[in-house]
C-alpha cells in the first residue's frame, strides 16, 4: 500500500473520529436531560404548581406522574396549533406560548420526562353526580380505551382518568362536546373524544361520568 493511501485512510480515519466526538459532545447524558427537565419545569410551576398537584384557581390540572407519552403528545399539539387554537379556550391560550417555549432539541422530552417523574398528587372529588348512571356509560362508552380502573392504555393513547380533578374532566368533556378541543384535522385522538363526548346529552350526564371515575383509582374509599 502507497504511503499516500495509507496517509489518506488514517486522514479519514482521524475525521470520522473527531465527528463522533463532537456528536456524543453535543448530546445531552441522562443527566443532563433530566437537570434540563427540571429547569424548564420552572416555567410550568406557577400554573401547574411545584408538584404537578394542579390550581382550580387558575384552572390548570394535576399532571405529576402523567405518561411520558401523554405529556410529550400535548405539549407538541399545543406548540403546533392542534390543541388550544380555539377562540374561547382560555387555558388553551396560556399553554400555547408555554409549549412554544421549548424550542431547542430535547426540551420537549426532558419536561415531558421530569413531570411522569413526579408523584401523582389525587384531587378529592368536589362535584356531585349520579355514579351509577355514570358507571353504566362508561363501562359501556369509556371501558374501551381507558380501561376498568381508568389507569389508560397507551396503546389506545388514552391518558389516566382516576385521580385527576373531577372539575378538570368535566371542562374537557364540555369542550369535546362543543368542539373546542379535539376538532383540528390532525387530532386524531381528540376526534375520537370528540365522537365519545357527543354521546353524553348535557352535563348532568358528564357529571355522571365524570362522579363515577371519581371512585377509580387512588381516592377512592379503600384505593391504593
Amino acid at each position: 500500500m502507497s504511503r499516500e493511501r495509507r496517509g489518506g485512510r488514517l486522514g479519514g480515519a482521524v475525521l470520522a473520529a473527531a465527528a463522533l466526538a463532537l456528536v456524543a459532545g453535543c448530546a445531552p447524558g441522562p443527566g443532563k436531560s433530566a437537570a434540563r427537565g427540571r429547569d424548564l419545569f420552572q416555567t410550568c410551576a406557577p400554573c401547574h404548581g411545584p408538584d404537578g398537584a394542579g390550581s382550580r384557581e387558575l384552572r390548570a390540572p394535576a399532571i405529576a406522574g402523567l405518561p411520558e407519552w401523554y405529556v410529550a403528545a400535548q405539549l407538541a399539539k399545543f406548540k403546533d396549533n392542534v390543541r388550544g387554537a380555539h377562540p374561547d379556550d382560555m387555558e388553551g391560550h396560556r399553554m400555547r406560548p408555554m409549549a412554544r417555549t421549548l424550542y431547542q432539541p430535547g426540551d420537549l422530552a426532558a419536561v415531558a420526562a421530569h413531570v411522569a417523574a413526579l408523584k401523582p398528587v389525587p384531587a378529592p372529588a368536589s362535584l356531585a353526580g349520579d355514579r351509577a348512571a355514570g358507571e353504566r356509560h362508561y363501562r359501556s362508552v369509556c371501558v374501551a380505551c381507558h380501561g376498568p380502573d381508568g389507569s389508560g392504555m397507551a396503546a389506545m393513547k388514552s391518558p389516566p382518568l382516576a385521580g385527576q380533578a373531577d372539575w378538570y374532566l368535566l371542562e374537557q368533556l364540555v369542550k369535546f362536546k362543543s368542539g373546542m378541543r379535539g376538532a383540528h384535522r390532525d387530532d386524531v385522538t381528540g376526534a375520537q373524544m370528540r365522537a365519545m363526548a357527543a354521546t353524553l346529552r348535557d352535563t348532568t350526564a358528564m357529571r355522571d361520568v365524570v362522579a363515577y371515575i371519581k371512585t377509580l383509582g387512588p381516592t377512592a374509599p379503600g384505593g391504593r
